[in-house]
């Protein structure tokens, strides 16, 4: 009776150990608010399936062109919102974070369900793990997750992060990025332009592990606006390296690369617009001149001031400088992806620098787009913090339970020899 207790024992310890073994959860980082302003953000999404543009608009209730120049893709191409992009391409969508229930979180997407889907396959396989089945059942209320109905429109809850808009006092935006198998926190710095300590302090780590499906805010080096409140782009923000579309895509933005100076220009889309032509000068949206003297350098420009009741508001500005800036530099564009190359990601160009001088004055002579120090787990002063929180489960408890059954077999079938 003694071998049999001890054997009854362990297998108990057995049962204990495996039904917690399949229990793996993800953590993703939470900002709380306490105002009604909202931010641009992004979320890192990685295709399901060969998707077009548009369907990956829809997916997250985007602009299709949003997307595009959010990663720099050349959106000259024709049909290009008809591109089929190829699975497992990873992308940045922009985002509208807002304050909900006390936590920042994005909750304009909508997604109208389909006669195979459940919520695990359309949080972890359609959102590629931004957002949970239990986040999915809350946020809509589902009392039975079994039973869906054919074409019902599902709140998708979307983490996101604003942080004042900054990372270590520079502009900043802030990507959402579900961390994949083979990731390291090294890695992700890299890709990013920004290291480890800062990565640790935003999203509150006490160490740089990490774990497939855990959510990290990431900050993106970004060129920001100044346009007024009651401007409708108001609070436009553009990552390094990348662009934005705005103005009833009359006006296309860009960030870089080397620079936190936004640049915005006439839209190659541009069809119907209101005038962008600066008062009392010849100059267009995005000229600039620029006139050496003793004194230094003298330039004019006629620079973007937001989207306010359907105009487009061009403001001259005059400035002297101690010297005369060199061209305008542009993003690199690429042409709409048909393949992906594995460890590829659009990322932004390398880290800007500081304006040599020339303040918001953006040097430029076309209007033509281009074709195409703290401890680790601790916030830095006025730097941004957030807070770890546990996400649902990405493995499935009952994966353990047949081993069980198997355990408790063997136990029936050798018991007896123990007695």
């Amino acid at each position: 009776m003694r071998n049999g207790s001890r054997l009854s024992g362990l297998f108990c310890f057995f049962f204990l150990v495996l039904s917690n073994v399949g229990v793996v959860r993800s953590k993703s980082t939470i900002e709380p608010c306490s105002n009604s302003d909202s931010c641009n953000a992004m979320v890192g999404y990685t295709l399901y399936t060969d998707l077009k543009v548009s369907e990956v608009a829809t997916l997250f209730q985007v602009d299709p062109i949003a997307i595009l120049t959010a990663n720099a893709i050349d959106i000259s191409y024709p049909d290009v919102e008809n591109h089929i992009l190829p699975s497992q391409l990873f992308m940045k969508i922009p985002i509208s974070c807002s304050c909900v229930d006390g936590i920042r979180k994005s909750v304009a997407t909508r997604y109208k369900t389909r006669p195979s889907d459940t919520l695990s396959s359309i949080a972890d396989s359609i959102y590629a793990g931004l957002v949970s089945a239990d986040q999915l059942r809350e946020a809509n209320s589902i009392s039975d997750p079994s039973v869906l109905d054919v074409g019902q429109s599902l709140v998708v809850p979307l983490p996101c992060t604003c942080f004042n808009g900054t990372d270590n006092l520079l502009p900043a935006i802030y990507l959402s990025y579900v961390v994949k198998i083979d990731d390291t926190l090294t890695g992700i710095a890299a890709r990013y332009s920004t290291t480890i300590t800062d990565l640790m302090n935003v999203n509150a780590m006490g160490s740089p592990a990490i774990k497939a499906g855990d959510i990290l805010a990431v900050p993106l080096p970004a060129c920001a606006s100044s346009f007024p409140k009651y401007a409708s782009d108001y609070g436009l923000a553009v990552p390094n390296g990348s662009y934005a579309i705005s103005a009833s895509h009359c006006v296309q933005c860009s960030c870089g690369p080397g620079s936190l100076n936004l640049y915005c220009m006439p839209a190659s889309l541009a069809v119907s617009c209101s005038s962008m032509q600066c008062r009392n000068s010849d100059l267009m949206l995005g000229n600039v001149t620029m006139q050496k003297s003793i004194a230094g350098c003298n330039i004019t420009s006629c620079s973007y001031g937001g989207f306010v009741n359907g105009t487009i508001v061009a403001t001259l500005t005059t400035s002297l400088q101690p010297r005369c800036p060199g061209e305008q530099q542009f993003p690199p564009l690429i042409a709409p992806p048909t393949t992906v190359i594995r460890d590829s990601y659009f990322a932004p160009s390398p880290a800007p620098v500081q304006s040599n001088g020339a303040g918001t004055t953006v040097p430029g002579t076309t209007s033509v787009v281009p074709s195409t120090g703290s401890l680790p787990g601790f916030a830095p002063a006025n730097g941004p913090t957030g807070s770890a929180s546990d996400a649902s489960s990405l493995v499935n408890p009952l994966a353990s339970f047949p081993v069980v059954i198997a355990l408790y077999l063997f136990y029936k079938l050798m018991a007896p020899s123990f007695l």
